[in-house]
């Protein structure tokens, strides 16, 4: 009988302390035992082992990667792994426990060998003078300050050094006060293959560049003095297949607790039911006992709702019946509860909804005496999913809008910035955008913070592959062994935030390809999600090859499409191509799967480089890009007319057309929202990818205001393009294309009407391509139903002349992190934006603060990032400038070019 509605309600939260996406200096509850310090500033990095190290520190041992291939196509088969056997001592045995907390079956945990590797090197050596080794601040990526690697391989990742050996060294101070406590090491993120000693003895550590962990730093604490911290990272070539960085390039934390605690991510909420009047929410606490004696334990806990800002608002909401256990020494136990919180306000999707958030105070207790306090940021909300409509928040469909995102923030690499995320997030909301897939990997904890507060729906993914490699060095070396540790870690971490609607297992795994083997991969990832996720939301995985017939798409309870919907290679301008090649396949996976909610999970894959274009303009609504179409050999740039793609990909309007014909999916994602570094499709001499509707420096391409037209359905626009501005092109017929969220338009040329015209059915572009060029003023009126709705307007620009800069904001917080992002663009006289301008502009300041990187979206520049001065790319140019910590005084930003009249910029500290 067929399942009309899977149905979840869902509460989602953050463990932590609060919804503050900045991360504080400590978060702290003395009285109850728990603190939580950053020490993200003061540490000494190197690249390199010290002679006494070479070929001694080795994770495990990897098979040959000499004959990998860069520009390996994205849709290429993944090949079976390697088998190399170790013929030396390796870590893996001392690094693997670590994953002990996330192994569900006992007899598969590891036991820890004696002894403690590494702790004769020189670098791990407390005595040892790092003085003239890098003073850095973290997050850190050691790789985004280069030196480029202009020519060669490595295109893919980048053409930045992200891979070698990288030593961290800290000295930190544990009080007297202290002994008797638990003092964890919590990483949000290392790239990769971490290890930890301190002290001179190996703690542990965790392979997978992703993921956040903890180690406990218990046993090998100096208390009462000085105690030497020491991380080193290898992360190797040929690992990726985009810019993975390189680093500790998320926070890392000391957390301080008594030895009987909430154990880590040990909250999990639920709200099985959801209505105007009343919810009821759920929740599970995990609690260790680190001790050497059993303890009896009461947790009680309080609902408090919070605001916009994340300040707590009123009195408490609801309250749990006290929960009471005995968690055995050197054990943990779980308690359960549930409370109903009247008339609440729920988390939901901007425009219609609002993402309001509540706090989850729980205090634990023992004999009486609290000894733990954590806060858990939920929401409340309803999430079902609807095999003939989609996602339904709240009762609400809610068409997804989204887009792929990886994990780098262009000329900032991969730290994590937090500011820098949320610019992203808005630029993506100010095109329509309602929902972001992890592309393809847990993304930055502050990240869903942002997605939580700014209601966003994530699709939370986990890996890239599984047991069959994309590239030698990848993940899927040590996939069987961590497979199951990442799988929880990540569900654990995340399943409290309202903004995590979908648990993605995988994108596009080798597994698609071995029927019934790949398939249990899948199933058994699943069944972990499930058994670690109290909500129940589905599993996915993105398949690009797996038919309807296959055994793959039943591992999962939701399908995902990677392009196979839209059909691959399947249309006339492809037929020439090689490679994966299927028809539109939206209709034989409903067939096979009426009961599963069917998303496009990565769709489009067009390929731009903004305000570029190459002429002729194919005639089609999609088509490879190539050499001779499209494309541009010579300067490695593709036309902005957006009609070009990757040879697995369709343009934006094909994608539109066939989601529209299908309205039983769900949505879907673009590939990709920004471009990021890595992956330059069809130019592997580039740096950077030219699959964004937003270039690398925010910059939005015209592909922006086309996928704006039609989500935003309500949002008066028009957006003429190309430029207006062609001495070569006097008398060329130069088409025009005009993105409106109208029904028809007319154009004009120099006041003369070129003719109106309407949107036919499945048509999202209105297109003039017999256009002659004559220098003046080209402009459109949109119309809809009828009505004037929106104009726009270009004209021929004159000779550069002036600067003109304009800081996104002008006002920010003086702590070191917060950023103002710079746009400045070359005008002509007349206040005109010069199309093709590439003078090089300098950035000064003048006060407490710095820039910290230049851009200009040009995929083919190998410019510094941190350099201050950046040739404009197509009339614009990019600077980002933070103030310095505890700065008062304003800074001033002066942005200049020979023979140009200057720009002036003010940015102020804020008062909070």
């Amino acid at each position: 009988m067929r399942q009309s509605l899977l149905l979840l309600a869902t509460v989602l939260a953050a463990c932590s302390s609060g919804p503050s996406v900045q991360a504080p200096a400590a978060t702290a509850s003395p009285s109850a035992g728990r603190e939580r310090v950053s020490i993200n500033d003061g540490w000494r990095f190197t690249m390199g082992d010290p002679v006494d190290a070479e070929g001694r520190l080795l994770y495990d041992v990897r098979p040959d990667d000499s004959e990998a291939q860069d520009d390996r196509p994205a849709d290429a088969e993944p090949e079976a792994a390697v088998d190399v056997e170790a013929q030396q001592r390796v870590l893996k045995p001392w690094v693997l426990p670590t994953a002990n907390d996330f192994l569900d079956d006992p007899a598969e945990r590891h036991e820890r060998p004696p002894g403690h590797p590494g702790a004769d090197v020189s670098y791990v050596q407390r005595a040892f003078d790092d003085s003239g080794w890098e003073r850095v601040d973290l997050p850190h990526d050691w790789a985004i300050e280069g030196p480029w690697l202009e020519e060669g391989p490595y295109g893919g990742m980048g053409r930045l050094p992200s891979w070698g050996v990288g030593w961290y060294r800290k000295a930190i101070d544990l009080a007297a006060e202290d002994a008797g406590r638990q003092i964890f090491l919590d990483v949000d993120g290392a790239m990769s293959y971490a290890t930890v000693w301190l002290n001179e003895q190996l703690v542990g550590g965790w392979p997978f560049g992703y993921a956040s962990w903890r180690v406990d730093l218990t046993p090998y604490v100096a208390f009462g003095g000085e105690n030497q911290l020491v991380i080193r990272l290898d992360n190797p070539p040929n690992s990726s297949r985009w810019y993975p960085g390189g680093g500790l390039y998320r926070n890392v934390w000391l957390v301080k607790t008594n030895p009987v605690h909430v154990a880590q991510w040990g909250t999990a909420v639920a709200t099985p039911d959801v209505s105007e009047d009343a919810a009821t929410v759920e929740l599970a606490v995990t609690v260790d006992n680190d001790g050497d004696a059993d303890a009896s334990v009461e947790v009680v806990t309080e609902v408090v709702r919070l605001d916009a800002q994340g300040d707590r608002v009123g009195p408490a909401v609801a309250r749990f019946d006290p929960l009471t256990a005995t968690v055995e020494a050197g054990g943990s136990a779980t308690v359960e509860g549930a409370a109903v919180v009247e008339s609440p306000r729920l988390w939901g999707p901007p425009p219609t909804q609002t993402p309001t958030l509540y706090v989850a105070v729980t205090t634990v207790s023992r004999d009486g005496v609290p000894v733990d306090e954590v806060e858990t940021t939920f929401g409340i909300r309803s999430l079902e999913f609807d095999p003939d409509r989609g996602v339904v928040v709240n009762g609400e469909h809610v068409y997804l809008r989204g887009a792929n995102q990886h994990h780098d923030l262009g000329a900032l690499g991969a730290a994590f910035n937090v500011r820098a995320a949320e610019r992203q997030l808005e630029i993506l909301r100010e095109m329509g955008t309602n929902a972001i897939r992890m592309a393809h990997n847990p993304p930055a904890p502050e990240l869903l913070e942002l997605t939580d507060r700014m209601g966003f729906l994530v699709v939370d993914e986990t890996f890239d592959v599984w047991e069959r490699r994309k590239t030698p060095l990848d993940f899927h070396l040590i996939f069987p062994d961590w497979g199951e540790p990442d799988t929880r870690a990540l569900v654990r971490r995340d399943r409290n935030h309202p903004s995590v609607i979908l648990w993605s297992i995988g994108n596009e795994v080798g597994e698609q390809y071995t029927e019934e083997a790949g398939a249990d991969v899948g199933r058994r990832l699943s069944a972990i999600v499930h058994e670690e996720d109290p909500q129940g939301r589905p599993t996915t995985a993105s398949m690009n090859f797996a038919k309807p017939d296959m055994a793959f798409p039943t591992a999962t309870d939701l399908i995902n499409l990677n392009y196979q919907g839209e059909g691959i290679r399947d249309a006339p301008a492809y037929s020439h191509l090689q490679g994966i090649t299927t028809s539109p396949l939206y209709p034989a996976f409903h067939a096979a799967y009426p009961d599963k909610v069917i998303v496009s999970s990565e769709n489009a894959a067009a390929v731009s480089s903004r305000g570029t274009y190459v002429f002729p303009v194919a005639p089609g609504i999609s088509a490879p890009v190539s050499d001779s179409t499209g494309g541009d050999p010579v300067r490695h740039y593709v036309s902005a007319y957006e009609l070009y793609t990757a040879p697995f990909g369709s343009s934006a309007d094909k994608v539109f057309r066939s989601l529209d014909q299908h309205p039983y999916v769900g949505g879907g994602f673009v590939w990709s929202g920004f471009d990021y570094l890595g992956e330059p499709t069809p130019y592997y001499d580039a740096r950077s990818s030219y699959f964004g509707v937003i270039d690398l420096a925010g910059f939005p391409k015209d592909r922006f205001y086309l996928y704006q037209s039609e989500w935003r359905p309500d949002h008066p626009m028009a957006h003429i393009l190309p430029h207006w501005t062609w001495p070569g092109r006097v008398g060329e017929v130069t088409p025009v294309h005009v993105f409106t969220s109208g029904d028809e338009a007319e154009l004009f040329l120099n006041g003369a009407s070129l003719g109106r015209k309407r949107k036919g059915e499945y048509e999202y572009r209105l297109r003039w391509d017999d256009v002659v060029y004559e220098p003046g003023t080209l402009e459109v009126v949109a119309y809809k139903g009828g009505h004037v709705w929106a104009r726009d307007r270009v004209e021929t620009a004159g000779a550069p002349a002036r600067l003109d800069a304009e800081a996104d904001r002008a006002v920010i917080a003086a702590d070191g992190r917060d950023l103002s992002f710079l746009t400045v663009r070359v005008l002509d006289a007349e206040g005109r934006v010069v199309p093709e301008a590439s003078n090089r502009v300098r950035f000064e300041v003048d006060g407490p603060g710095e820039v910290v990187a230049t851009d200009n979206g040009d995929p083919t520049s190998f410019e510094p990032f941190q350099s201050a001065s950046r040739q404009a790319f197509n009339g614009l140019a990019l600077g980002i400038v933070r103030l310095a910590p505890g700065a008062t005084a304003p800074l001033t930003v002066t942005i200049s070019s020979d023979g140009l009249a200057p720009a002036t910029v003010e940015i102020h500290p804020s008062d909070r």
